[in-house]
């Protein structure tokens, strides 16, 4: 599972190197979690999980305090989340995740995304239980014993764990994303998350070759040039 999610990763760097792109995505995000849950981090760990991560990205301070002030506020937008699924080229499965403030204008341009390249959007749930909702957690320790009696103590239903090079993944259903966050904090004394997620991950890859590779890849940099598009989930391996 673990060397899936990577390659996913490995992919959508590819197309996310821009920075303002990122500033605008993280920012969104931020926005509707502290509207939801409130602004403060320790209140809500939520937007605590999304500020490690927004620094992780080197999102600047001044793009995180304004779109929390933003939802403190009550001004601005309401963002709903939406979520597309089909078979992008290659058959290979994506979920996209969106935030949205008019959800016809982002179907249609999501759809776009399909139609240039020759791919097919479906209905809800016809990839979905292909993937596992899940919560992802990387550090570098070689205590992977450790790791999992502190899991386990804290009754975390633990999907999967993996040491390499240095690093341990552990994977476990989204439901338990806090609890097992707690778990290896408390364990780890100082403990640095280099992914600390809830991701959709495959159950199965697809590998997928030559012009598969390169309509694959011009679907994914369409899918990140829509502002409302946050994430794009795949098993594509390559």
């Amino acid at each position: 599972m673990g060397r899936a999610f990577q390659n996913r990763k490995e992919s959508m760097a590819k197309t996310s190197d821009q920075n303002a792109k990122v500033y605008s995505k993280f920012s969104r995000e931020i926005y509707v979690t502290a509207k939801q849950g409130g602004a403060d981090p320790e209140a809500n760990l939520a937007l605590r999980g999304l500020l490690d991560r927004a620094k992780r990205a080197q999102v600047p301070a001044h793009v995180i305090s304004k779109a929390i002030d933003k939802a403190t506020s009550g001004a601005g937008e309401d963002f709903a989340i939406a979520r597309y699924e089909g078979y992008a080229p290659g058959n290979v499965m994506v979920i996209v995740d969106c935030l949205t403030d008019n959800p016809n204008r982002t179907f249609g341009e999501v759809r776009q995304c399909f139609v240039k390249t020759k791919s097919k959007i479906g209905v809800e749930g016809s990839v979905m239980h292909m993937f596992d909702h899940s919560a992802i957690f990387v550090f570098a320790s070689d205590d992977e014993e450790g790791a999992l009696e502190a899991l386990m103590m804290a009754d975390v239903d633990v999907t999967d764990i993996e040491h390499e090079d240095g690093k341990i993944t552990v994977f476990a259903p989204q439901t338990e994303y806090f609890k097992a966050k707690q778990a290896l904090q408390e364990h780890f004394a100082g403990i640095e998350f280099e992914v600390d997620e809830i991701q959709f991950v495959p159950k199965v890859m697809a590998p997928i070759s030559g012009d598969d590779v390169v309509m694959f890849e011009k679907f994914l940099e369409m899918a990140d040039d829509q502002d409302d598009v946050q994430n794009v989930y795949h098993n594509a391996e390559y």
